[in-house]
């Protein structure tokens, strides 16, 4: 049963459509089949073998950057409901905010940077836009997943209003003059941004504490996060300790969406927004964590960059895994005629071919990634 929905939500009746009209689906509101899209997309599937943290063959249980992003989607759906507003135009611009990542995680996206930055570089959010826009090649009538202009707008606007000047795939789509890139997101998306933060701030502590980085006592002297370990220490004594990680795991999600949600409503109270464009033209996000919950956010964000992003076990894996890609793109860059025939065939002059090789390395997991550099650089006999 659909519950009733907030004047600041936006409303699938209300879209302004897609770049390719298409009919309306009889069983599917536009950001149901948004998300589908999503689902179904190529992209998406590729996330199974893209780090998060860890590299996916490190071990089964740590985090993919697909099950950070159903993780997104899912405390995505839960807030969007507790304030009202459309949940599957949220769960859309939750499921499809990572489809721009590379291989490897943040050293994947460094290395590319760094090899392409004669070539504009490269950003894993405008990877994600043109993605959805023209790299996913499923349909017969267009290119990309033809999503609804809200869809990309949540994606343009992962990290809050975008600043000029606009990159050209986006300042070039019909999105830039239908919607003010420049003015607030519309609640859905300011929920599956902070959702973002929510799943990594807590997943992140679960791997930590499974890769044996650091103890689950470690994280006592936390500001309100040590209470809440304190308290499941308290109420479990004896308790195996991957159980114990797991209840901690869930509490901290339970307090970072508690106070997300209160936060909202107390700002939405304040503010009254009557409608989506009102919610746009406000001078701050509407969902936000409280004052009390940022100091707490910061330690816990500072005790995991240096009891997990700078471990030296990441940090070699970080190194290799750099190493391996700039040697893929550079590779590709001086010999665009090893690229295989789909992206040999855009490599026309330096610039199509520095956007070719963006593309391909890009797109690949990271077992793909290893592959792809044993076939360029490890010589091997051909059997008969």
């Amino acid at each position: 049963m659909r519950l009733s929905l907030a004047p600041w939500s936006c409303r699938p009746e209300a879209s302004l459509g897609r770049v390719v009209p298409e009919p309306e689906s009889p069983l599917r509101t536009c950001w149901q089949r948004d998300r589908d899209r999503i689902v179904h997309a190529t992209a998406f599937r590729r996330l199974e073998y893209k780090t998060q943290v860890f590299a996916n063959f490190e071990g089964d249980h740590y985090r993919t950057r697909l099950t950070h992003s159903l993780e997104v989607a899912q405390i995505t759906r839960t807030v969007a409901r507790a304030l009202a507003v459309d949940e599957d135009l949220a769960e859309a611009i939750a499921l499809a905010h990572d489809l721009g990542h590379s291989a490897f995680g943040h050293a994947g996206e460094r290395a590319l940077d760094a090899a392409l930055a004669a070539w504009g570089g490269f950003d894993h959010n405008l990877q994600t836009f043109r993605i959805v826009t023209a790299l996913e090649r499923r349909y017969a009538a267009f290119d990309g997943l033809n999503l609804t202009f809200e869809t990309l707008e949540g994606v343009v606007k992962h990290n809050g209003p975008a600043r000029p000047p606009l990159p050209s795939p986006i300042a070039e789509h019909p999105l830039a003059s239908r919607i003010d890139l420049f003015a607030q997101p519309p609640v859905e998306a300011q929920i599956a941004a902070l959702a973002d933060d929510v799943a990594y701030c807590s997943h992140d502590v679960d791997d930590g504490l499974r890769a044996g980085f650091f103890a689950l006592e470690e994280l006592l002297d936390l500001p309100r996060f040590g209470t809440i370990v304190r308290e499941v220490l308290a109420a479990h004594p004896g308790l195996e300790r991957s159980r114990l990680a797991h209840e901690t795991h869930r509490r901290l999600i339970d307090a970072m969406v508690g106070d997300l949600v209160d936060e909202a409503r107390r700002r939405l109270a304040a503010t009254a927004p009557d409608s989506p464009a009102a919610v746009r033209r406000l001078e701050r996000p509407v969902v936000a964590f409280s004052e009390a919950m940022r100091e707490p956010l910061a330690a816990l964000r500072e005790f995991l960059a240096e009891r997990v992003y700078r471990h030296y076990k990441v940090n070699r894996m970080a190194r290799k895994a750099e190493r391996l890609v700039s040697d893929l793109v550079r590779a590709f860059l001086e010999a665009p005629d090893c690229l295989p025939d789909h992206w040999r065939a855009r490599a026309h002059d330096p610039a199509s071919t520095a956007a070719a090789v963006r593309d391909y390395v890009a797109g690949m997991t990271d077992r793909y990634a290893i592959d792809e550099h044993d076939r360029l650089f490890k010589m091997e006999r051909e059997r008969p």
